[in-house]
């Protein structure tokens, strides 16, 4: 009868184990997802930034070849450059933040899933050498304790 019951408890030990297992693997999962979704609207916003200015820089152009067809290029169209030149810088920064604060997240993401992972297992490494464990005592084949009455002594 003990024998069933160790093995109930070491198959109860697996199915626990298992079930961590799978819960750890799915934080892992959401984890990667909101650092791709985060990745994602970084990029996302750094493209629609630098579309602007793209369209700011067309139309200083444009002012440019209206105002040099005239004779001179007024102080206006020479201040919209200006501000143009400055929004691209502001459009790279921008980038540039935003996209190490995508690659930052990402690490740290890996890093905790990483640890969730290392912890689970050695957890289910554990379980399952305290099972196994447990099995050999009831077949006998585990280490004996000088308690043991049934083998005579060497």
């Amino acid at each position: 009868m003990a024998s069933h019951d160790q093995s109930y408890k070491a198959g109860e030990t697996k199915a626990h184990a298992q079930e961590k297992t799978d819960q750890a693997m799915a934080k892992g999962r959401e984890a990667s997802e909101a650092v791709k979704a985060k990745a994602q609207g970084a990029k996302d916003k750094t493209a629609e930034t630098a579309e602007h200015a793209t369209q700011q820089a067309k139309e200083i152009r444009a002012q440019e070849s209206k105002d040099q067809s005239g004779g001179n290029l007024s102080e206006k169209a020479a201040a919209a450059k200006e501000k143009a030149l400055g929004a691209t810088e502001a459009t790279k920064e921008k980038a540039s933040e935003m996209s190490q604060s995508a690659r930052e997240t990402a690490e740290a993401g890996k890093e905790k899933t990483g640890g969730v992972l290392q912890a689970t297992g050695e957890k289910v490494k554990d379980m399952a050498q305290g099972a196994a464990e447990a099995v050999k005592h009831t077949f006998g084949m585990g280490p004996h304790d000088g308690n043991d009455t049934r083998r005579p002594k060497e």
